[in-house]
């Protein structure tokens, strides 16, 4: 399972509000090759899950994920902050063996995550 803080959770919610996505609406989290480290997070809004997907229900949220994404996501903490430097979601993956300075994209095994 993974973990969504209650910014990240407000926020998912008020860009569904936003953007007016039906009651159905669940956020779906994967991992695609790309990004300087090997592999990036990915986000995106759906209606329905995939066939096999994992789907569970956390902080208000519904999510969906293929498996391998559960495989290399499981325990990671998804978050929302707030600066002067910007705005945007932040993930904590307990799975990744390095990541890149931006933190949108990371390594996994022996790989060592190049730096933005």
């Amino acid at each position: 399972m993974i973990q969504v803080t209650p910014a990240a959770s407000r926020e998912i919610q008020r860009i569904m509000a936003d953007q007016k996505l039906p009651s159905n609406t669940a956020l779906r989290l994967f991992v695609q090759a790309g990004g300087c480290a090997g592999m990036s997070y990915g986000m995106d809004f759906v209606q329905e899950p995939k066939s096999g997907d994992k789907s569970f229900e956390v902080s208000g949220v519904m999510v969906y994920m293929d498996p391998k994404s559960y495989l290399l996501l499981h325990g990671m903490t998804v978050d929302f902050k707030e600066s002067l430097m910007g705005r945007g979601f932040v993930f904590q993956n307990p799975n990744a063996s390095g990541q890149c300075g931006c933190g949108t994209s990371f390594a996994v095994g022996d790989e060592s995550g190049a730096k933005h």
